[in-house]
């Protein structure tokens, strides 16, 4: 299980590493969604909900805010 878990964070940032190409809206976008899928993961695993749940709602929350957050920096959603 440990080198699973090692596997897919490694794949994780490995994949993310190659994001130097993408606007500052691109990357808010991205870096926002996976951020609030897992905090939206744990969020529903600790509540007792369901994990799956709780991530698809936190990326979706997670991506619009940093994609918003992205756009403001760029001065495009002024």
């Amino acid at each position: 299980m440990r080198t699973l878990t090692a596997a897919i964070c490694l794949s994780g940032a490995l994949s993310l590493g190659a994001c130097t190409s993408l606007s500052k809206t691109e990357q808010g976008a991205l870096s926002g969604g996976a951020l609030g899928a897992g905090a939206g993961a744990v969020v529903g695993a600790i509540t007792g909900g369901s994990a799956v749940t709780g991530a698809v709602i936190g990326g979706v929350v997670g991506g619009a805010a940093g994609a918003y957050k992205g756009c403001k920096d760029e001065r495009k959603c002024d």
